[in-house]
């Protein structure tokens, strides 16, 4: 859970850095900073249900379309 943690934070930092360095506002650094993990979170959440549909596939069909 702290490793989870530590890279939510790194995150952060990273997307409020380039935000910020890219716009020269603090107020939009911070806004991309909390908004920006969010997204890729619920993105996230979409891609793990594509790959669990893919490993579903049964094995002959899977063969078939490589």
């Amino acid at each position: 859970m702290i490793k989870t943690l530590t890279f939510g934070a790194v995150h952060m930092t990273v997307a409020f850095t380039v935000a910020y360095l890219m716009t020269g506002s603090w107020v939009v650094g911070g806004a991309i900073a909390l908004v920006e993990p969010m997204v890729n979170t619920v993105a996230y959440f979409f891609h793990e249900l594509v790959w669990e549909r893919i490993r579903k596939r049964p094995a002959t069909i899977a063969a078939a379309e490589v």
